[in-house]
């Protein structure tokens, strides 16, 4: 009697605590949003300011807090330049912001957490050396000189906050997906193999990301064992000659007890100059991916969502993740392959039904969609990268980034979107 007397109390006990995470959910005051995130001034150069910004390039839900999220900037405001960048604050630090929408509807932040290399050093957001992710750019300061390079810098696109408390956060060097613990040290870095930055990693063939179009997206399953990655656009494989298939890029899973991977084949609707982003889970099957353009939404650009299954898709791993040049199939490499051809060797790409237009629903006019979080009953939050406020102005110097259908410079803001 005593037994069955405790198990209904622990019945109820958990019934209660999902009545009170329903209601939790259902109390978040979301009306109030779009709203754009506090700014302060990063740095002024050449009478153009550069904001404090950048939030939104990837985003997270709180594990366990409902209306509690977080955002992460990339490496920090740069501009193209020569065979890289210019970085007109080249001591940045990429960034998490912990916010949370408050009792009033409104966006208030808790607290900003600065990414540091294992000695709990602020890292910046300048290229990796050669044999530590390094894609080839050159970092310069905004007189065009030649700055150094980072071991532990980060071109951060992602974030998951699991639920110990810890942060993976994805990277387009590398591609690195590193662990960081709750006050933003680095634990672990993952990288392909022959990337000299530990012992766990991942396939060699994602060492041929593009330069600036690495692991954009990254999520976990709602198990918190596996982590999930998406490759921005078509690699170079097995070179940029070669890689004619411009539709066609990656998804990475990664087993986080084991270290195991796989990888999927995912079909863009766009081409070469589109972008699969952020990434989001709604099972261990299913998911939310980010496909868009560089265009700004009120100009005629692309920004849309889609749900995929990997549950019939190819695991195109392959016996030997230490081939440079992946899966091969008729002596060529996937990027190399029709998608005829890739269906004939009995490869299946992940599947993908459109679950909401951006452009079409809220008239969205951000340029860089970046960060999605969903958020249960069909409804997901939407973040932008702001870009710090500047856009290159096609001599290597930032100009501002200004809204064309506003007039305003553009900000980071949070929206939320109901989905098919």
């Amino acid at each position: 009697m005593k037994k069955l007397l405790l198990s209904a109390m622990v019945f109820t006990a958990l019934a209660s605590c999902k009545d009170d995470d329903k209601m939790n959910n259902q109390d978040i005051n979301y009306t109030k949003l779009p709203q754009e995130f506090p700014f302060s001034k990063l740095a002024t150069v050449n009478g153009v300011d550069v904001i404090n910004g950048g939030f939104g390039s990837g985003a997270a839900a709180h594990p366990t807090r409902k209306g509690e999220f977080y955002v992460i900037t990339d490496r920090g405001p740069n501009t193209d330049y020569l065979n890289g960048k210019k970085f007109p604050a080249p001591n940045f630090t990429p960034t998490i912001m912990h916010f949370k929408i408050n009792a009033e509807g409104n966006i208030e932040i808790i607290k900003y957490i600065k990414l540091k290399n294992p000695s709990g050093q602020p890292i910046t957001g300048l290229p990796n050396p050669a044999g530590m992710g390094s894609t080839g750019e050159t970092a310069y300061d905004v007189s065009g000189n030649v700055l150094g390079t980072d071991n532990y810098g980060l071109d951060s696109e992602s974030i998951v906050a699991a639920a110990d408390g810890t942060f993976w956060v994805s990277d387009e060097y590398g591609p690195h997906i590193v662990h960081y613990n709750a006050d933003g040290v680095e634990l672990e870095r993952i990288s392909p193999i022959g990337v000299n930055t530990g012992p766990r990693k991942l396939p060699a063939v994602l060492a041929k990301r593009r330069a600036n179009r690495g692991m954009e997206g990254l999520c976990i399953t709602p198990d918190g064992k596996t982590l999930v990655g998406t490759i921005q656009s078509t690699m170079y494989v097995p070179t940029k000659a070669l890689a004619t298939n411009t539709t066609l890029t990656r998804i990475v899973t990664f087993d986080i007890a084991t270290g195991q991977t796989r990888q999927y084949l995912y079909k863009q609707n766009g081409g070469a100059s589109d972008s699969v982003c952020d990434i989001t889970a709604i099972s261990s099957t299913e998911f939310l991916v980010i496909e868009r353009d560089g265009n700004f939404g009120s100009l005629g650009g692309t920004k849309k969502v889609y749900r995929i299954n990997i549950a019939g898709a190819s695991d195109v791993n392959g016996t030997d993740i230490s081939a440079v040049d992946g899966l091969k199939i008729n002596n060529k490499a996937l990027e190399q392959s029709t998608w005829d051809e890739i269906t004939n060797a009995g490869i299946k790409p992940v599947s993908k039904i459109l679950a909401v237009d951006l452009v079409a629903k809220l008239g969205y006019e951000h340029d860089k969609f970046e960060g999605i979080v969903y958020l249960g009953n069909n409804k997901i939050a939407v973040f932008n990268d702001d870009d710090f406020g500047i856009l290159d102005d096609g001599n290597g110097n930032p100009k501002a980034k200004i809204l064309p259908k506003t007039g305003k410079v553009d900000k980071g803001t949070m929206y939320v979107v109901d989905i098919q």
